[in-house]
């Protein structure tokens, strides 16, 4: 943040113009935008002290300013806009403001579920943040490797990473780092990174990140209706009796006497539909495609559990003895893997079709199984 501080001979001069031409630039995180001060003082009869006026400008934000919202905060809700802007200032205080009136939105009071559009000109008043943090080090994710280094495709609007497993998504309850924290870290200058749908935390693969809210908001229509085509690699043991099977049950999350997140198949529970269809087979296990034709939470998992074919390694659904068998063998973790996902750019509606090779690991294990089975 860069203030124009004025002095004391400064406003000895001339006071009132002084405090009207200060003008500084507020770089928002994922967004640099513009503010102008507002006069502190219209009428050359109101006087301000040299003190008032430097011990104003050395706090941050201790001046009213005025946003006009661009691409990188269309749709997005003002509460959460300011909790970007006024990083330091409590949550309480924010809608506080919010409240009473003295943010404003194009000039009227505004709720602080409002969406923003391109154009709007927000009203932010004097509120004191907390102390700048130095930069902090970038943190090094548990493959080693910046995520930089996994990008398989990327433009303007969308990034798209061969996610490493064993990383969550994002922070959350016990992950303090996910994908996209270590991404914004590690692109500081991005103005906009946001996740476009989700992958479990032990699932690797292709994932598919925002650079763009209009990129965003269009995968977000796509995922819904249907438009992206996404590909899994599953390994499952046993002999799968099926070249293509579709699956089409209902799943109902719930919540386990641990606190723990599980999925299971409801009649009341929301559609879910997964074609599978093998691949490869050996004498003890056999690799699946799933074809996922919803975005459930664990749909891939649950459904082959339902059938009988627990994915191989699967800590929540799968067999505990088989897979203590495996890690033995050099299967560590759960076997599934995002192959590949087809989509038209979100922007320029050019058809992209993005694979992620096996990971070194899952394609070791396959490669002490041996030769597959002929199909």
């Amino acid at each position: 943040m860069r203030h124009v501080v004025a002095t004391g001979a400064d406003i000895r001069k001339d006071p009132v113009s002084e405090i009207n031409r200060v003008v500084f630039r507020l770089a928002v995180t994922r967004g640099h935008l513009l503010h102008k001060a507002e006069p502190v003082c219209q009428d050359p009869s109101v006087k301000a002290s040299a003190d008032s006026i430097c011990k104003m400008n050395d706090l941050r934000k201790e001046t009213v300013t005025f946003v006009t919202v661009d691409e990188s905060a269309e749709g997005q809700r003002v509460d959460n806009f300011l909790f970007t802007c006024l990083k330091g200032v409590p949550k309480s205080h924010i809608y506080r403001i919010l409240r009473t009136g003295q943010v404003r939105l194009n000039g009227k009071r505004v709720d602080a579920t409002h969406r923003l559009a391109i154009g709007d000109q927000l009203r932010i008043p004097p509120v004191r943040t907390g102390a700048v943090e130095g930069p902090r080090p970038v943190p090094v994710p548990r493959s080693g490797r910046r995520l930089l280094d996994h990008v398989l495709y990327r433009d303007d609007a969308i990034l798209v990473l061969d996610k490493p497993a064993g990383m969550a998504v994002h922070g959350g309850s016990g992950v303090s780092f996910g994908v996209i924290e270590q991404l914004r870290a590690e692109l500081p200058e991005a103005r906009f990174l946001e996740l476009a749908h989700r992958l479990d935390r032990e699932t690797s693969g292709v994932l598919v990140v925002a650079c763009k809210r209009s990129a965003l908001v269009r995968l977000h229509d796509l995922f819904r209706s249907g438009g992206v085509d996404k590909r899994y690699l599953a390994l499952v043991p046993g002999q799968w009796p099926w070249p293509v099977r579709h699956i089409d049950l209902p799943l109902h999350k719930f919540l386990d006497a641990q606190g723990e997140r599980r999925v299971m198949v409801r009649d009341d529970g929301k559609p879910a539909h997964t074609v599978f269809r093998l691949q490869q087979s050996w004498s003890r296990f056999s690799l699946l495609e799933a074809e996922l034709k919803t975005g459930r939470t664990h749909q891939i998992r649950v459904h082959l559990a339902q059938a009988g074919f627990a994915i191989a390694g699967d800590d929540k659904y799968g067999d505990f003895a088989l897979n203590r068998e495996w890690a033995r063998e050099g299967l560590k973790r759960m076997f599934l893997h995002a192959r590949r996902l087809a989509m038209p750019h979100p922007l320029t509606g050019i058809p992209l079709q993005i694979e992620a090779p096996l990971p070194a690991d899952l394609q070791h294990f396959l490669d002490v199984l041996g030769p597959p089975k002929t199909i």
